[in-house]
């Protein structure tokens, strides 16, 4: 017991020895002499093949001496060589002189000003940023005899095209999707709404990767409180890597233990827009296509962006079919097996000898039987999802015919239940928002009816609805605009009114009446303390 207290002991120390070495390494000026910057850089990025350095002369009195860093294949070579290797040889060539003393002024100003012909420069004066800089993309700069070097935008890695999202596909509407590059997923943004209030606010997470995270809103439409609580819990993030905006997500939702997500994504920039016009924060992380949007309600997993694209009748019909589709897909095995175990009246006499003749010789219990067909769906659903896609069609489609027709004639399932699965899992295809919620929910309604029947079912409903309502997406209700009742906002939930009609963005999102804490408690904006 003493040596493991002795080894955590040890395990402490070294950490904090090592936190405030990198303290003082991001707290570290950059050194005057060239040289050292040379053995700092060689010492940081040792055993680094694509790490690279180049120094140049800069034709100044006493001949300043450059060193220009930067990673291979994280840059645009042609670039460097273009903008800044070749403007500083030609000057060289012309032995031109730098008016004036060589003093901090003159050289920088020279560099920016005279020779280095790129858009992107600006100065770092401390060793960590520059070498974040470098592990960027960037191109560092540093001068002989100067504490300032230059940082120049050349990044030019392979990227991945704009293209159309698998996930959120249209008949009518936008065919482009956000990419693993962030600049290239702020630009799609920033086509969409070209106002000057559509604020992109940058910070870096993730103790080893220093991943780029963008925060963006319509400054003047999103309420102030989302935004500082946004902030809030990601400048708590303490995690050595940020790989997806899924990471984010676990970090900063509401609700981390429930089974419905308080934090949408998309892939579609429509989309995304689309939400941020109506007063909501969306969060970008690069190296994923996938934008994190809040505050969200439950009413967003039943609507599609081709709804704003198509005639408002249709529109209302579709949303209808996608409640109808909800409801039976999570609840249809559960109302099989508690009409088939508890209640044989409500079925009619003709379909009840149907049944009882398709289940003679089935060894289970219908439970058990429902159960057993809901998991084989399953694992072929994600069978399909895992393997390549021309395999995993055929899995999807041969699998499940072949096993269902076996599964009836070794009498392991009957007929209906194989009807009910197929059914569930067809309207399970509608609602791709909460493909990871239905599941659960239809695993607990089937185990309701199989224990209380309909009662069983109805009681399940309560529970669910009951914790819906107690959910909030930073300090919005998540059952808005249900519960609590916004009657203005009813226009664009299971009725879509025409575009010309919806003249007030949703006043939901409008959390005047809320002064959100942290911990998920609210109080009304207008009590005072008595310090007050």
């Amino acid at each position: 017991m003493f040596k493991k207290f002795l080894r955590i002991f040890e395990f402490l120390k070294l950490k904090r020895q090592n936190d405030n070495k990198e303290k003082n390494q991001a707290e570290e000026l950059l050194p005057e002499s060239i040289d050292k910057v040379k053995t700092l850089l060689l010492e940081i990025f040792s055993e680094c093949s694509d790490f690279n350095l180049r120094e140049v002369v800069l034709p100044a009195k006493n001949h300043t001496r450059l060193v220009i860093a930067y990673l291979d294949g994280l840059v645009d070579k042609d670039l460097i060589n273009r903008d800044v290797i070749k403007p500083i040889m030609m000057e060289s060539t012309c032995e031109t002189d730098i008016p004036g003393d060589n003093n901090y002024i003159d050289v920088i100003n020279y560099l920016k000003e005279k020779v280095l012909s790129v858009s992107e420069i600006s100065d770092v004066t401390r060793l960590k940023p520059a070498v974040n800089l470098i592990l960027t993309g960037d191109t560092v700069i540093f001068v002989d005899g100067k504490r300032v070097a230059l940082k120049v935008g050349t990044w030019g890695w392979e990227t991945r095209g704009v293209e159309e999202p698998d996930t959120e596909v249209v008949v009518r509407g936008p065919r482009e999707g956000f990419t693993e590059t962030l600049r290239t997923n702020s630009a799609l943004l920033r086509r969409k709404i070209k106002n000057p209030n559509l604020k992109f606010e940058m910070m870096t997470l993730g103790k080893q990767t220093n991943t780029d995270i963008c925060i963006c809103y319509i400054k003047g439409l999103i309420h102030e409180d989302i935004v500082r609580t946004l902030k809030r819990r990601l400048e708590k993030i303490k995690t050595d890597a940020i790989l997806e905006s899924g990471y984010l997500e676990e970090f900063i939702e509401d609700a981390p233990f429930s089974i419905f997500q308080t934090i949408a994504n998309s892939e579609k920039p429509d989309v995304v827009a689309g939400k941020i016009l109506e007063g909501r924060a969306a969060v970008m992380c690069d190296g994923t296509p996938f934008v994190l949007t809040m505050p969200h309600l439950f009413i967003e997993s039943l609507i599609s962006a081709e709804d704003y694209y198509s005639r408002p009748y249709f529109s209302t019909l579709v949303r209808w079919l996608r409640l109808l589709a909800l409801l039976i897909t999570s609840s249809l095995p559960a109302y099989y097996v508690a009409s088939v175990a508890f209640h044989q009246d409500v079925i009619p006499f003709k379909l009840m000898l149907t049944i009882a003749q398709s289940r003679e010789g089935i060894p289970f219990s219908v439970f058990t039987e429902t159960l057993l067909m809901g998991v084989t769906y399953e694992l072929l659903r994600e069978a399909g999802v895992r393997m390549p896609r021309p395999i995993g069609q055929a899995i999807s489609i041969v699998g499940a015919l072949v096993l269902g027709q076996a599964a009836v004639e070794a009498g392991i399932a009957s007929n209906p239940v194989i009807m009910v699965t197929a059914i569930t899992a067809i309207t399970s295809f509608i609602l791709p928002p909460l493909g990871g919620t239905i599941p659960i929910i239809r695993i607990f309604l089937l185990i309701a009816a199989n224990i209380m029947g309909y009662m069983g079912i109805m009681l399940a409903y309560i529970i669910i609805y009951i914790h819906m309502c107690t959910l909030r997406s930073f300090g919005i209700p998540y059952m808005a605009p249900f519960s609590p009742l916004y009657g203005m906002d009813l226009k664009d939930t299971f009725i879509r009114v025409p575009i010309w009609a919806m003249w007030f963005r949703p006043r939901s999102l409008m959390v005047d009446h809320f002064d959100y804490i942290e911990k998920g408690y609210r109080m009304k904006r207008d009590i005072k303390t008595k310090e007050d």
